[in-house]
């Protein structure tokens, strides 16, 4: 239990300065902060890094990838579920299953594809000792998504590509967001949103991501 709990720098104290944090930092939906609140992040790395889990940075993961700073996690799924539920969610790059089990406790159905073998079974591990077996997993090219899973409402991409790949778009449901790094040297959040009238793109905040790349390993 004490490795879910954590103790001194992952303790459920420090996850709660984290909370403040983000609050300071303008992030305001209830639902999100309680989400990430509930999530233990300091399982999600390794055990030389876990001291670090609740500081606002990036850390990596090996493989040449990050988990995200929580304040960007926090971000993206904010400007996801703005007025609206997450519904059937998709995320490309599941990494070590932080931002996952984040998405699961705010979806009703949970996806989440990653290219390197290794890091999905690591993110497996995790979700598995959460209890979170209900988030689908699969090793597979993000840039082709999860079509035989699709349509999504909420699609997020935890890795920058130089535009949208249509691919993604095309398994977007009717009235469904996207959310991806955008740009090759400097990079924004993009969100994208499936109308009547087709997509709709709103870019926000500088960001930068490890890039979106094809094939599996």
């Amino acid at each position: 239990m004490n490795a879910l709990n954590g103790i001194g720098m992952t303790s459920q104290r420090t996850r709660g300065r984290m909370i403040e944090r983000l609050r300071e930092q303008g992030i305001r939906d209830e639902r999100v902060l309680t989400a990430m609140a509930s999530v233990p992040r300091h399982i999600f790395l390794e055990g030389a890094l876990a001291h670090r889990a609740y500081e606002d940075t990036a850390l990596p993961l090996g493989f040449g990838q990050t988990i995200s700073q929580p304040y960007v996690v926090a971000r993206m799924i904010e400007l996801l579920i703005a007025g609206r539920e997450l519904g059937k969610t998709l995320e490309v790059g599941a990494g070590c299953g932080y931002q996952a089990a984040v998405l699961a406790m705010l979806s009703k159905q949970a996806y989440a594809v990653e290219r390197i073998a290794p890091l999905l079974g690591r993110a497996r591990d995790n979700l598995r000792q959460l209890g979170l077996t209900r988030v689908r997993l699969k090793h597979a090219d993000g840039m082709t998504g999860l079509p035989e899973a699709a349509p999504f409402d909420t699609i997020v991409v935890a890795a920058a590509s130089a535009s949208v790949p249509q691919t993604l778009l095309d398994q977007l449901a009717p009235g469904g967001r996207l959310m991806l790094p955008v740009g090759v040297i400097d990079q924004v959040l993009c969100l994208v949103e499936r109308g009547a009238q087709g997509f709709v793109e709103t870019r926000f905040d500088p960001v930068r991501f490890v890039p979106l790349l094809p094939g599996v390993e």
